[in-house]
């Protein structure tokens, strides 16, 4: 597998230099089933120092474990069973995974180990008057900022669903962006990108886009959010019921901008 994510890092990069991709995309994904079902929040760390630049593998490597299972153990173990920093009488990670507050501040403390720069967070529903046009360029602007200083972006995906006449939330994942094009027009409705699934460990293509229909809108009007097409995710799909509305939207994303 390793060989195979070699052959393919090599031939992207060579063919195409217009887009960003992560400095170490070879070392490939975590598969977070190596531990547990609700592991995808510690797997898309640790997937994203040892495909980060030297300065982030070198956090990696600091990690106690010998394998993937062992590092992952220790995180969850040493850094997850803390207090929830945002949730009260909660640990950060429970049977129910981590949230991106909690998720930011493990990043923050694993790379002090090497006195590496806090990684920070920043939520992805528009902000104020922000246009969905403006939205679209501050995710891509984060995701490329952050693969340019070497440290590929941690982000947090959602099902929302319509369901008894308001969106709800259905199910949360964390993928590893690993790719995205290095310029987009300013005018741009959408963009593709490359991450790592910690679900079984796979790579697999999506796109953000500004969704033709409202979805979680305030005034029925325009999204509050992008639509994250991606096709390959399982993300919350066996919860919904027949005829139901639902979409996977950007929530979060942890990173260096």
């Amino acid at each position: 597998m390793r060989l195979s994510f070699l052959l393919l890092f090599l031939l992207l990069t060579a063919v195409h230099a217009d887009e960003r991709w992560a400095p170490h995309a070879v070392a490939g994904p975590v598969n977070q089933l190596v531990v547990s079902g609700n592991a995808c929040g510690p797997a898309a760390l640790l997937t994203s120092f040892r495909c980060g630049d030297e300065s982030w593998r070198a956090v990696s490597e600091a990690i106690p474990g010998k394998s993937d299972r062992s590092k992952l153990l220790y995180i969850i173990k040493a850094y997850g069973l803390k207090p929830s920093i945002s949730l009260k009488d909660r640990k950060r990670w429970t049977r129910h995974g981590i949230n991106a507050e909690d998720l930011t501040q493990i990043a923050g403390e694993l790379a002090a180990v090497k006195a590496s720069p806090a990684p920070r967070s920043d939520q992805l529903f528009r902000k104020g008057r922000e246009k969905p046009l403006k939205l679209v360029n501050r995710i891509h602007d984060h995701l490329r900022d952050s693969l340019k200083r070497g440290f590929p972006p941690v982000l947090s995906v959602k099902r929302y669903v319509h369901r008894q006449g308001q969106w709800q939330s259905l199910q949360g994942h964390f993928i590893t962006v690993v790719r995205v094009p290095e310029k987009i027009d300013r005018k741009a409705s959408s963009f593709t990108f490359t991450y790592f699934d910690p679900w079984k460990g796979k790579k697999h293509e999506g796109t953000f886009r500004i969704p033709t229909t409202p979805i979680i809108s305030a005034d029925g009007e325009s999204s509050s959010c992008l639509e994250s097409f991606m096709p390959s995710a399982d993300i919350g799909r066996k919860l919904l019921k027949g005829g139901e509305r639902s979409f996977v939207v950007p929530v979060m994303v942890i990173g260096r901008w």
